[in-house]
């Protein structure tokens, strides 16, 4: 990251086309930029010949978004002091600029303010606890007047913006809601899986699928199933290196439980065909996950047991219940996943085991809850929509 932040300014004085201006969009990392991706998507297919310039702060989300190809550059963007901030400018010609969700940079913004530049806020969410409504926040509430519109995620943000004066406030929901949609929409067939799962035996059909799992999680789905090998088990682990596969694999080896990689079912076409196909398939790469959900029955998102929990949105629009751990109070969709039933918090195995064993003695529950997650989706759409809207027609 602090490589890539000092190569910024020779990348955009070797790049930048001066004699045009930029419509920019900054996403600290790879998640913002899911929700920056609707609305860069949607103008580009309106209007090919906009420029777009698309910043990180993280490189979690530049080392994968370097090559995006709906931009014209991709680069990071150089910590918040004054003279970053002039000389970054001085580069790129700025036409509009969009903030993705909790990106409140000080200089930047008073910048765009000064000029005149019409800058937004995108799928952002405010709590009371933040800074801004604090008695000893005066300074911070400085840096939210400096946004043209903000378009928020719910009404508690539009109330508490509200009652400091900020009115320039549009709820508009989570442009992620457009993404994972839109992601559905265009999933492919996985044919190596289909034929993994085809080639079953004893095999009662049911599919549960793991995806961005941690070890606190694995620990507690595999003894489970270890237990229930009538049910295939899919995990994607969330970090795919040979330190972390090897530890799932022995956590399996332990239980008793067969697996095989994904990789080698595309290399070998064989091991679909095996007269005792493995319980458990391990997807050791990258990219595929959200394809992944729609062979599931029942899913399971992880991360709840450490910093967050992923993105459960993946798996609900595909209309399946979704499992998820403890940490995920700050996740709105969790919360009101959790109001329709179809999402599921978890605190431990025994509590694991009680939520499977109520789906075991109610098969009927499983497509219940999951059309309600995939109507709790559909009906959150369209938040891409409106923010143009009211950009284009303010």
């Amino acid at each position: 990251m602090w490589r890539g932040e000092r190569e910024t300014f020779s990348l955009l004085e070797q790049n930048a086309d001066h004699n045009s201006r930029y419509i920019w969009f900054h996403a600290a990392s790879l998640g913002e930029f899911e929700q920056a991706r609707p609305l860069i998507e949607k103008i580009k297919s309106e209007k090919p010949e906009e420029k777009i310039l698309l910043t990180f702060f993280s490189p979690s989300g530049y080392e994968v978004r370097k090559s995006y190809e709906h931009a014209d550059i991709v680069c990071y963007l150089p910590i918040d002091t004054p003279t970053n901030t002039q000389r970054f400018h001085k580069y790129i010609n700025i036409k509009e600029a969009y903030f993705i969700k909790y990106e409140f940079w000080w200089n930047h913004l008073r910048l765009l303010n000064n000029k005149n530049i019409p800058t937004y806020s995108v799928s952002s969410i405010f709590r009371k606890d933040q800074v801004f409504f604090k008695w000893y926040g005066r300074q911070y509430k400085k840096v939210l007047r400096c946004f043209t519109h903000l378009f928020v995620q719910n009404n508690e943000s539009k109330l508490l913006l509200a009652s400091i004066g900020i009115h320039n406030v549009t709820v508009t929901g989570d442009t992620r809601f457009d993404r994972v949609k839109h992601i559905q929409q265009q999933a492919q067939p996985l044919p190596a899986l289909e034929a993994f799962l085809k080639n079953r035996k004893n095999d009662n059909g049911k599919v549960f699928v793991a995806g961005s799992t941690w070890q606190p999680d694995e620990n507690i789905i595999i003894p489970h199933f270890a237990k229930h090998t009538d049910w295939t088990l899919i995990i994607a682990p969330h970090v795919v290196s040979e330190s972390h596969l090897s530890e799932l694999s022995n956590l399996l080896n332990n239980h008793g439980m067969k697996a095989v990689y994904y990789k080698k079912l595309e290399e070998n076409k064989n091991t679909c065909q095996e007269e005792n196909p493995k319980q458990v398939l391990i997807i050791n790469c990258y990219g595929m996950l959200s394809s992944i959900y729609q062979y599931a029955d029942i899913t399971y998102v992880g991360g709840g047991f450490g910093v967050g929990i992923h993105n459960i949105l993946e798996a609900a629009v595909w209309g399946k219940p979704v499992i998820f751990g403890p940490n995920n109070i700050k996740f709105q969709e969790a919360q009101e996943l959790k109001a329709t039933e179809s999402g599921i918090e978890i605190h431990n195995q025994k509590n694991f085991n009680s939520i499977m064993d109520q789906f075991y003695s109610n098969p009927s529950r499983i497509e219940i809850l999951g059309n309600q997650a995939a109507n709790y989706v559909k009906n959150k759409c369209g938040a891409t929509d409106i923010i143009l809207k009211q950009i284009n027609n303010p």
